[in-house]
């Protein structure tokens, strides 16, 4: 029979949301700091004519990488954690459509499957403890 340890269950929330926010905060930062690689790679998608016809490739990743970055640091810090995932979501769910979707990609896609669901928890399920949100909850605001 494995007991229960309420500091250990707030203390896992708490990793669980900081170490899955890194990926997008990773890949957020990756949107700027290597645009013209994933630029490239985004042209060799075998759906970058409809991408591109969706507005200037360049531009979507400068958003998709600052919407990464907010969202990331929204889920770390357990802020409007909803919000940010549901942000996210929004984000994840076109670049997966667009850039993984393709022959070869099976490991990045199943990779970006997993993340969809960790979003999904969050959005449904909030921050869990040791989060700003449950601090505004306390406060009123």
């Amino acid at each position: 029979m494995i007991r229960r340890r309420p500091w250990l269950e707030r203390g896992s929330d708490l990793a669980f949301r900081a170490l899955f926010s890194l990926i997008f905060l990773v890949a957020g930062v990756g949107h700027f700091t290597e645009h013209e690689a994933m630029l490239e790679r985004l042209q060799s998608s075998p759906w970058f004519e409809l991408v591109a016809s969706l507005g200037p490739p360049s531009a979507m990743l400068h958003a998709s990488g600052a919407s990464l970055l907010v969202g990331g640091v929204g889920l770390l810090l357990g802020y409007r954690t909803r919000l940010a995932a549901l942000v996210l979501l929004a984000t994840l769910i076109p670049i997966t459509a667009s850039v993984h979707l393709a022959p070869g990609h099976v490991g990045p896609l199943f990779k970006n499957i997993a993340l969809l669901g960790g979003l999904i928890h969050f959005a449904v399920r909030g921050p869990g403890s040791m989060a700003l949100d449950a601090r505004r909850a306390v406060d009123g605001a």
